[in-house]
């Protein structure tokens, strides 16, 4: 099992990364950061004076602990390589939606608009621990309900309440009968 994620050491995803480069070791783990977050990922000392570094993300971020980093220069960038390293990866891949922020739900939504446009055929798994994600799913049924979303589509987006059942979840997926039949190749 492999980890695309957006680089960061702290909080969940950090947990998540370190937690996988335990167990499968640092190529298992890809964070994608933009260069300005880095400087939320510097380390400090116990009298919060920041250490001495080459402004390296190996230098910032321990591979052997986070897995490979990658810095870009913006969060399109960011975006654009997790999305295609997720999308070119083996089967039974897909994206995944923990708890989070306004980042997160803003990325979920956009893998979520790009599944019903046809830009890829992943999996999307809303990870709903303790109904964090309870008012997402059901503004996708009220949205269903008022006709802004279409019955075929309402299944782009599962629901997992458990961990083993997302990659379960990952595994099942079906492409909504709804999506769009559009081309989006590359010119």
């Amino acid at each position: 099992m492999n980890l695309v994620y957006g680089g960061g050491t702290v909080g969940i995803m950090g947990e998540v990364a370190k937690t996988l480069v335990s167990l499968s070791g640092p190529d298992a783990v890809h964070g994608i950061i933009p260069e300005a977050l880095m400087r939320f990922e510097r380390k400090f000392d116990e009298n919060g004076v920041e250490n001495e570094h080459d402004g390296s993300a190996s230098r910032i971020i321990d591979e052997k602990l986070f897995g490979k980093t990658t810095v870009v220069k913006d969060m399109h960038t960011r975006k654009q390589m997790m999305a295609r390293e997720v999308i070119e990866g083996g089967a039974g891949g897909g994206f995944v939606a923990l708890s989070g922020g306004y980042g997160t739900l803003e990325e979920l939504m956009e893998v979520v608009t790009w599944n019903q446009l046809g830009i890829h055929s992943r999996g999307i798994v809303a990870y709903n621990v303790e109904g964090y994600w309870d008012g997402l799913l059901q503004w996708v049924k009220t949205a269903v309900n008022s006709g802004f979303i279409s019955e075929s589509n309402e299944g782009i987006m599962i629901e997992a309440k458990e961990a083993g059942e997302v990659i379960d979840c990952l595994r099942r997926y079906r492409n909504s009968e709804g999506r769009f039949k559009l081309h989006w190749g590359e010119k």
